[in-house]
């Protein structure tokens, strides 16, 4: 079975090409422009065993917005098609990952009903231009494309670049988990026999 896909689109704002293998090594080739983006989408990548390789251009002289959405949009539209119909998938996955003095839990379910809830309950600065609000209009982005309910906890943390950091392995690790065919599932994981 070939769970991967690829997809490219040009707007006015961007270019985001993206090719994902949902049954890889956690193997990353990884350019957005963004030095910081880029080194959390290389973790959320070999956390999640995926091969994924990321071209993206933008209008980042502006700001790092309209990239680093369109990225989650068309990283979402990627996820979807390698995911098929979901037949055979465990749907569901969480994690809670440390990151030095920060940890986050993020809890997945790949029930085809988007809904983000991203939950912070520490106050966070930015890192770099890269700050909390990005990683969570990116997430958001591909929840709603990637058929996703995705739930993004952040507890505790002092430093943003650790926070930011933990959500992205974890959101690797949760989907890695969620994406993962299991033997004993031989249709789709819901009494409704569709997702």
């Amino acid at each position: 079975m070939n769970r991967s896909a690829e997809i490219s689109r040009k707007t006015g704002e961007t270019h985001i090409q993206i090719r994902m293998d949902l049954d890889g090594n956690g193997q990353a080739q990884i350019d957005t422009s963004i030095p910081f983006f880029n080194h959390m989408l290389s973790l959320f990548t070999v956390h999640g065993f995926f091969d994924l390789s990321i071209r993206a251009s933008g209008d980042i002289d502006v700001d790092f917005h309209h990239t680093v959405e369109d990225v989650g949009l068309v990283l979402g539209d990627v996820l979807k098609e390698a995911l098929g119909d979901r037949k055979g998938i465990r749907r569901f996955g969480h994690a809670v990952t440390p990151m030095d003095d920060a940890i986050s839990a993020v809890t997945v379910d790949l029930s085809n009903r988007p809904f983000t809830v991203f939950k912070v309950d520490v106050p966070v600065s930015g890192t770099g231009g890269f700050d909390l609000s990005l990683a969570k209009e990116f997430f958001r982005a591909l929840a709603t494309r990637g058929g996703m309910n995705l739930h993004i906890h952040i507890p505790y943390g002092e430093n943003t670049h650790h926070i930011i950091e933990s959500i992205f392995k974890g959101a690797g690790r949760a989907l890695g988990t969620a994406t993962a065919m299991d033997a004993r599932i031989s249709h789709v994981r819901s009494t409704k026999g569709v997702l």
